[in-house]
């Protein structure tokens, strides 16, 4: 029961980041080794981890709107049915497995909201997570908003979850979203990302 729950939670994507301290970034390893089993569930139990997800699966028929209102669902994609049933099978699995949980940071956008809100049961707009920043696309110094939120210490006991979008994780981590194999919230099944290395966080599940 206890591999089955953290096999939906690592297909959900969630990727566990090693925190890195401003004051201790310099003395930290370029790479943090992957956690796997029983590690990664006692670093998860234990605390001081950000797990980020990608939103669950989504209707692609539907489009987000130019100058649509952030609260207004009707003007975006949504989730589909099995995103939804997906979205509360990984909060089912994260609570059997006894991960503390503690602030629930969501993009505004309705599909992030609702994933976060049907797993945790509850989520705090972010705008952060998925603001791009004044830099053109492509540019190295995007999205730091999110940059700082992936770099401030959780602390021991708790985790913060930060439920977003693929595009913005990956420039700042590393790798890229993988266009086949998609889990249930969208993020890579079974990937192992490490981040940029001692500059900022670093994946390490």
């Amino acid at each position: 029961m206890r591999s089955r729950a953290l096999g939906i939670v690592l297909r959900a994507g969630a990727l566990s980041l090693g925190l890195l301290a401003p004051t201790a970034a310099v003395a930290q390893p370029a790479t943090v080794p992957p956690l796997a089993g029983a590690d990664l569930l006692a670093a998860l139990r234990a605390g001081d981890r950000i797990l980020y997800f990608r939103h669950a699966n989504t209707d692609h028929s539907q489009v987000d709107q130019r100058g649509m209102r952030l609260e207004d669902c009707t003007a975006q994609r949504n989730l589909t049915d099995r995103g939804r049933d997906h979205s509360r099978a990984l909060g089912e699995a994260i609570r059997s497995l006894g991960v503390p949980i503690g602030p629930v940071l969501a993009s505004p956008l309705c599909r992030t909201m609702e994933t976060a809100t049907l797993a945790f049961g509850t989520a705090l707009r972010s705008p952060a997570v998925r603001e791009g920043g004044p830099l053109s696309p492509g540019s190295p110094g995007r999205f730091p908003a999110l940059r700082e939120l992936l770099s401030t210490r959780v602390g021991p006991g708790t985790n913060t979850v930060i439920v977003g979008h693929a595009y913005p994780y990956f420039t700042l981590v590393g790798g890229q979203y993988p266009r086949r194999g998609r889990s249930r919230c969208g993020a890579s099944a079974g990937r192992r990302l490490r981040g940029p290395g001692p500059t900022g966080p670093e994946a390490v599940a």
